[in-house]
């Protein structure tokens, strides 16, 4: 028993998958071509070291509740890849800039024990009450609410509950932040969901790099076609009916070469992106290694002079010669197709847009971002003004939309039902917080509620589960002031039959995923039977209900299909593949169900049903 003890913390504690993505991080940090990209697996090295260290030191506990010494299981730790904690807290680390200029604000030392010291004076509960009543805060992190929910439970006259909220946290007071950040704007609509916040959404944007085809196009229309119909002007000077150098060039000819020669090197210099003018089979390539031949007073062979004949030929046979009416319409379209706006500056001013909006929450209306450039934009960029925004970006900045549920939907921005399950938590988010009666503080678990879910699991052992919402500090202070009525229950009855009816109205149907009923399963408002319950329903067709039964469904013995044409057999196969029998229903009592539509969100091939169970959802 001992040994096998020893076998399994030594398997616990073993280095080995932490080693490896420190090893990989380590690489990617050395040898990725984005500085971005580079920056970021410098920061994944850091805390890997971080986990490492922890191993080594014993300070880190894998597969425990509390695997940090020092710290409780409701302290939000920084998650790697796999459920390693690094040992660090998200709420703790350097001040942040708003928490400096809150203690010289209140003319307290910069540290987060006087600050938190400073908002249990009449000043600081005044600050915190205010900020209740505007709503105008942020929580990023869990803790960020418990010394809002101190201020509400003062001014509601809970202060015994107060206090003993105030006797968990106060160890922590010096290390972790207890304070909401300051806002601009008010918290967004709780019946409102976004995709993507704005700070993420101008990542995205801010992300894209431009395309090299088209730097590559736009730089060979705009610089290098001129530059060669120039070039190709100055050897027209030298033909005399159709042969070029038929005429000797004089001093000034040879003068206007070399600075010809000159400017290329100049252009070649700055314009990279388009390789076609240093190729040496190309027009352009021809017409310079000749000149700079001629310039050096040597004379050309037999073979160049042929070559640069050719040249010259076919560039007027093809558009003409320079200055033509045919030529010159051709540049003219090329120039203004040059000229065209690219994605990639568009983006840049996606960018300037987003940057002056709140970062963490979404914009109601997207009409404003996505509009046309204005004139003063022009001033400032240099985009045309008018220019539309392409509907590449404008897809990604749509997603920055707040809206209702089913108005995200109909706009297109949730595209399908993994999406549509990204946003159940901010649905549940005002669910969870409906049975609390004060809107102050149905405002505050709200907010809680969604920081919560940005959590990362960790990596448990012996059957252990994760920390619940419920069982945070400041949670279970205003738990007394929670009341659950009939009317909280019906809207959430009412919330989840629109949540089910939302993958079946889109175009086309989605399928509701699992990760969605697990969501609205950890509603408190939510009746038991979407919790636990229908996990032992039996397995029926979207048309045909049967009462819940613990036992294992069985499907009826399929019918021969000896004997019949190809179609039939289909249609026999179908129908044999949604016949679904209970204990509480045989096959012969029951109705033959028809096939249902493949456009049903509920169908599913029986060759893609065969070998496993059927989601959860249906």
């Amino acid at each position: 028993m001992e040994e096998n003890e020893k076998q399994q913390r030594a398997a616990v504690h073993h280095p080995g998958y932490p080693l490896g993505q420190l090893a990989r991080a380590f690489a990617t940090a050395l040898s990725h071509e984005d500085a971005d990209t580079r920056r970021r697996a410098e920061e994944r090295v850091r805390r890997w070291q971080g986990v490492l260290a922890g191993l080594d030191d014993r300070t880190l506990t894998v597969g425990s509740r509390t695997p940090v010494a020092g710290l409780p299981a409701w302290v939000t730790l920084e998650v790697m890849r796999g459920g390693f904690a690094t040992g660090a807290a998200r709420a703790g680390g350097p001040l942040e800039p708003d928490e400096v200029e809150a203690a010289r604000r209140a003319g307290v030392a910069a540290e987060r024990g006087a600050l938190f010291a400073y908002h249990l004076t009449e000043a600081g509960l005044a600050e915190l009450d205010a900020l209740l009543e505007s709503r105008c805060y942020e929580v990023r992190v869990p803790e960020e609410a418990a010394l809002l929910t101190v201020a509400w439970l003062v001014r509601s006259g809970d202060r015994l509950g107060a206090l003993r909220l105030l006797e968990v946290l106060e160890p922590f007071a010096d290390r972790l932040r207890f304070t909401p950040r300051p806002s601009p704007h008010p918290a967004p609509d709780a019946g409102s969901a976004c995709r993507r916040t704005v700070g993420e959404t101008r990542q995205a944007v801010a992300g894209r790099r431009p395309n090299r085809a088209v730097e590559a196009m736009n730089e060979a229309l705009a610089v290098w076609n001129p530059f060669a119909d120039e070039l190709l002007q100055h050897w027209w000077e030298t033909t005399e009916s159709g042969r070029v150098l038929a005429r000797i060039p004089g001093p000034d000819w040879l003068r206007r070469g070399t600075a010809f020669l000159r400017r290329y090197e100049r252009l070649a210099a700055i314009h990279t992106h388009c390789a076609k003018p240093h190729r040496p089979k190309e027009n352009l390539a021809i017409l310079r290694v000749a000149l700079e031949e001629v310039v050096a007073g040597r004379s050309l062979d037999t073979r160049r002079r042929g070559l640069l004949q050719y040249a010259v030929d076919s560039m007027l046979r093809r558009r003409g010669l320079p200055g033509s009416l045919e030529h010159t319409a051709l540049r003219d379209r090329q120039a203004a197709d040059a000229a065209r706006p690219t994605h990639h500056a568009l983006a840049q001013l996606m960018v300037r847009r987003l940057s002056a909006l709140p970062q963490q929450q979404g914009v109601p209306r997207i009409e404003p971002l996505i509009a046309p450039v204005t004139d003063q934009e022009q001033n400032d960029t240099g985009l045309p003004a008018g220019t539309a925004v392409p509907a590449p970006i404008r897809r990604v900045v749509e997603r920055a939309l707040s809206a209702p549920i089913g108005t995200l939907i109909e706009r297109g921005v949730v595209p399908s039902g993994e999406v549509l399950a990204e946003l159940v938590p901010q649905l549940v988010a005002s669910t969870t917080a409906s049975p609390y009666p004060d809107p102050a503080l149905r405002a505050l678990t709200a907010a809680n509620y969604r920081a919560y879910r940005n959590r990362r699991s960790l990596l448990l052992h012996n059957l252990e589960r994760q920390v619940r919402v419920e069982e945070l500090p400041w949670i279970q202070a205003v738990a007394a002031h929670r009341h659950v009525t009939d009317s909280t229950r019906t809207n959430s009855r009412s919330a989840l039959r629109q949540l089910g009816g939302w993958p079946c109205r889109a175009s086309p149907p989605h399928s509701c995923p699992t990760r969605s009923s697990a969501n609205w399963a950890r509603s408190p408002a939510v009746p038991a039977w979407t919790s636990r319950s229908w996990r032992s329903w039996p397995r029926t067709s979207s048309w045909g209900r049967s009462p819940p039964s613990t036992s294992k469904p069985r499907r009826s013995p399929a019918p021969s299909s000896v004997g019949r044409s190809t179609s039939a057999t289909t249609t026999s196969t179908t129908q044999r593949s949604w016949r679904w029998t209970t204990p509480h229903r045989t096959a012969a009592s029951a109705p033959v169900p028809q096939p249902p539509s493949p456009n049903c969100a509920t169908h599913v091939p029986a060759r893609r049903r065969a070998g496993r169970r059927l989601p959860t959802a249906w």
